[in-house]
């Protein structure tokens, strides 16, 4: 009875908590997984839904069933982790086609229900050609090496456009990014004029000699002048002490900063003060992560409300 209360009474808190800061909020997310790099149980995924609902999508599925049972440790849903898989996720959003990013997704497969994956065609094709085939795993999906199982159903994502996600009351909106030597995606996620922006995995312009993330910006630019971008959710792998010559296409403290001036010269420093700007992706040992932290708040002049997000613990926007 306790434990049931206790999984009840969070969105209340949740809310009560935004409340005070005179925000009502749109967006529940779980994060199942915060990091890159070497710990198999602790990848990049995050649960997201219409704030006080169980219509989950997931971004990126690193890790799904340890996430969720931490996010059951913690209380947040009250059903045995298989359910929450089976029942609450409703589709897959996948940034890019890394293991890190999906490895959880494979795994997990045997045991999940019907769903459709979403990401750009190169991703998809990688599910195609390199995972769910049957020398490497089985074929879930409904594509690809024969016999195809069909629990799985490939949605091929067109940047730019916004997709109605089945089962939920979320839009999806996606954008192209570079990263290294393949696309990356970020999804704008629309829930009734409210967003929340997810970034998989991405190199500054200057070092990609890219325009993806200019463009994202400008993107955006208008919906961050409005308040109704309710967080930002984008990696820092590396401290500042990395090589650009080794970023292998991914973020420093000082590149963030950098890519956020140029958010701010498009949106007025006034619109991106107290931003919510979750820090997705730090790469262990911890103490590259505690360096991470510490050199982000020195140069966060602007005034963004960093976030680190922790496996399991609910957030709400």
């Amino acid at each position: 009875m306790y434990y049931s209360y206790k999984a009840a009474l969070l969105p209340f808190l949740l809310l009560l908590s935004l409340m005070s800061f005179g925000q009502t909020a749109s967006f529940s997310v779980v994060p199942l997984g915060v990091k890159g790099g070497i710990d198999e149980s602790n990848l990049s995924a995050y649960m997201v839904a219409p704030y006080n609902t169980h219509n989950f999508i997931c971004l990126d599925a690193g890790t799904l069933h340890a996430g969720i049972q931490k996010a059951i440790d913690r209380k947040v849903f009250n059903l045995p982790a298989e359910q929450v898989l089976k029942q609450y996720i409703k589709a897959y959003f996948i940034s890019h086609s890394h293991l890190d990013h999906l490895s959880g997704l494979i795994i997990n497969s045997p045991d999940d229900t019907a769903k459709t994956i979403y990401a750009n065609a190169d991703c998809i094709e990688v599910f195609k050609n390199n995972y769910f085939t049957w020398k490497s795993w089985a074929n879930f999906a409904n594509e690809g090496e024969k016999p195809q199982l069909n629990k799985y159903h490939y949605e091929v994502l067109t940047p730019d456009k916004e997709v109605e996600v089945a089962g939920t009351a979320l839009k999806v909106q996606t954008f192209p990014l570079s990263h290294s030597n393949l696309q990356s995606t970020a999804f704008l996620v629309n829930n009734g004029g409210s967003y929340l922006l997810y970034l998989g995995d991405t190199g500054p312009d200057e070092i990609e000699k890219s325009t993806n993330l200019q463009a994202l910006w400008r993107a955006i630019a208008p919906i961050v002048k409005s308040g109704k971008l309710k967080a930002l959710m984008i990696e820092v792998s590396f401290p500042n002490e990395q090589p650009d010559k080794t970023l292998f296409g991914h973020l420093t403290p000082n590149w963030l900063m950098k890519e956020m001036k140029v958010l701010a010269q498009l949106t007025g420093p006034a619109s991106i003060k107290g931003l919510n700007v979750i820090v997705t992706h730090v790469k262990p040992p911890q103490s590259h992560i505690n360096t991470i932290k510490q050199q982000l708040k020195a140069a966060n002049i602007m005034g963004l409300h960093l976030i680190y997000p922790e496996q399991g613990k609910p957030l709400a926007f």
